[in-house]
């Protein structure tokens, strides 16, 4: 009866699938069966749940990790053995031992060379026979000294002049040069600037600067572009320049109506003196459609047929402000104050006194009038100069100084005059009371006008005593 229920027992465990530990050592020791597990997973297919399933499947991957697992130590124990060595040694020996740290691959992959040819690794500086160039410091290395770098050179790096922004730079540069006339400080100034390709832009801006002033102001622009011919700026750029100029003179005649004429007379100004090549006007011909545009050139063609013999149109613009010669200066004045007396026209006479553009100068007028009253016949002249002066005095046209100074200078010369005219001084005090009434001079200079003091003898019964 025993033997039935230990048989049972034993038969029932087995059902349920629980096994003793015993059996589980014997199975683990039993070696691998392709036949069992096809058998397993017949089982687990027909009749095991979906949960006994994932974990039959895992046990299965475990035991094929610790077969690979064993394969490897078997695989090491194998090499061994080929270098000399027991493959079954004391287990306690250096040479038996596994080496668990060694980073080569266990699994046969590989050629077994060392990483990077030998070059890698902690403390390795290269491969044998490697030869190092030298490399430039880095700034960012915590170890840079820049005081072994040897000399350092500090240079001053110009940002090139935008285009909007040179316009505002040349302009006080150009209209300072009208003021002292020195190119060589106009090349100075323009050295600093970095123009880039905007260099020929000057030229161009200079161009319509003068258009805008004095016959004077053109004529120093043209010897400023003389001089930076060639040094500064080339034929091919000067050409440029003025190109771009007679594509503005639609813009151009708005402020200055003889801007085209003007532009001609710089064209051909500019082909005496080098500045622009000869064939500049051959360039145009049949090209043109701007009405502007042709008058200028038409201008500068005449201008050049006319002076073909002329190395240099010197007098295109004219003799300016003080660079003409003093005698010049006096002919103009004394020209202007009789074709006054003629006409009697004080405004054209204004105009023509302020185109001589010497202020400086003024005095000259002033004592040149003053003379022609005293060697005139008639109160008409006197009259007419009194006008003159006076309408100059109160637009400011002429100064106190200069006032001042040619009525000076009249009296400085006076007992000359005298030779001439020698009624001078009474005509003088008559004049100068005259201009005092009207406010053209001060009372200063009234008082200091030269009298001849008038000294009358008696008659002979008075025994030549002088009549106090």
């Amino acid at each position: 009866m025993a033997t039935e229920v230990d048989t049972w027992s034993t038969s029932k465990t087995q059902a349920d699938g629980t096994f003793s530990f015993d059996e589980n050592v014997s199975e683990m020791n039993q070696p691998y069966n392709a036949d069992d597990d096809d058998l397993n997973e017949a089982e687990v297919n027909g009749n095991w749940t979906p949960q006994e399933k994932a974990l039959h499947e895992a046990r299965l991957k475990a035991k094929a990790k610790r077969r690979v697992r064993k394969n490897s130590r078997n695989s090491t124990s194998e090499s061994f053995s080929e270098s000399g060595d027991p493959a079954g040694g004391d287990p306690n020996s250096p040479k038996g031992k596994i080496n668990t740290s060694d980073r080569k691959s266990r699994t046969g992959k590989g050629r077994g060379l060392p990483k990077k040819g030998g070059a890698g690794g902690k403390g390795v500086w290269g491969a044998a026979g490697m030869v190092y160039e030298d490399e430039e410091p880095d700034v960012r290395d915590p170890n840079y000294d820049e005081s072994k770098q040897g000399v350092t050179v500090y240079a001053t790096v110009m940002p090139e002049v935008d285009e909007k922004e040179l316009e505002k730079m040349v302009n006080p540069i150009v209209r300072e040069y009208f003021e002292h006339g020195d190119t060589k400080e106009v090349q100075m100034l323009l050295k600093e600037l970095n123009l880039g390709a905007h260099k020929y832009e000057f030229s161009s801006l200079a161009v319509s600067l003068s258009l805008e002033g004095k016959a004077s102001h053109r004529e120093l622009t043209s010897r400023l572009l003389s001089d930076l011919s060639g040094k500064m700026l080339s034929q091919s750029e000067m050409a440029r320049a003025f190109d771009k100029t007679l594509k503005e003179l639609p813009d151009l005649i708005l402020d200055t109506p003889e801007a085209p004429q003007m532009l001609g007379q710089f064209i051909a100004r500019a082909i005496a003196d080098h500045i622009l090549p000869m064939s500049f006007l051959d360039c145009y011909k049949g090209k043109v459609d701007c009405e502007h545009a042709r008058v200028a050139l038409d201008r500068a063609a005449v201008l050049l047929t006319m002076k073909r013999k002329m190395v240099r149109l010197d007098n295109v613009w004219g003799v300016g402000g003080g660079l003409r010669p003093v005698k010049h200066l006096v002919k103009e004045m004394n020209l202007l104050l009789k074709e006054y007396l003629i006409s009697g026209d004080v405004t054209e006479a204004e105009r023509c006194l302020r185109d001589l553009e010497v202020p400086h100068f003024h005095h000259e007028l002033v004592f040149e009038a003053v003379v022609m009253v005293l060697e005139s016949t008639g109160d008409t002249a006197s009259h007419m100069m009194i006008k003159l002066l006076q309408s100059f005095w109160k637009s400011g046209l002429i100064t106190v100084d200069q006032m001042n100074r040619g009525f000076e200078r009249v009296y400085t010369e006076l007992p000359e005059i005298s030779l001439d005219v020698p009624h001078a001084h009474s005509l003088l005090e008559t004049f100068v009371d005259l201009c005092y009434q009207e406010s053209v001079i001060t009372k200063q200079l009234r008082d200091a006008c030269p009298s001849r003091g008038r000294k009358r003898f008696v008659s002979e019964g008075d025994g030549g005593v002088i009549k106090t």
